[in-house]
């Protein structure tokens, strides 16, 4: 598997369109959830992904340096796989690297996440904290979850 990590403006047209449409797939259309998931966010992030040989997105992270998302804390957000590629660990694979990216690129920062609650067992199977903080985020139930191993 290859994967890529590209800011924004290295993103062509190709690439951009298969990351948001897997995004739309997943968090709006499957999860039934209307919101705007296309944000000044994106033009700020470092990005993570992979393609199938079709050039689909197949699973994708994005990644923010502190203040851009959390005020502490460097951030990995938008954390998806495609539904058919779920089950083979590669989520366990893009968490990992996207753990990695953010301590290599911010090496004094923890990583704070917004994970989904029905995903905070993964989230800890991960490296991940809990900390006690439960809320609704676009009406979906969420935690907060950290990343405190820093180089």
């Amino acid at each position: 598997m290859k994967w890529n990590i590209k800011y924004f403006k290295e993103l062509d047209t190709i690439s951009l369109y298969s990351i948001l449409k897997l995004r739309a797939e997943v968090f709006v259309v499957e999860q039934d959830c209307t919101y705007l998931d296309i944000d000044e966010k994106d033009k700020k992030a470092i990005h993570f992904f992979s393609f199938d040989n079709n050039n689909n997105c197949i699973a994708y992270a994005r990644i923010l340096k502190p203040e851009e998302y959390y005020k502490d804390y460097t951030s990995i957000s938008r954390i998806v796989i495609r539904k058919k590629e779920r089950g083979k660990k590669l989520g366990y694979e893009l968490v990992e690297k996207s753990t990695e990216i953010c301590l290599k690129n911010f090496p004094k920062k923890s990583i704070k996440i917004s994970a989904q609650k029905y995903l905070q067992k993964f989230y800890e199977n991960c490296g991940f904290e809990f900390r006690g903080e439960n809320y609704l985020e676009d009406g979906i139930p969420h935690c907060a979850m950290y990343y405190y191993k820093i180089l």
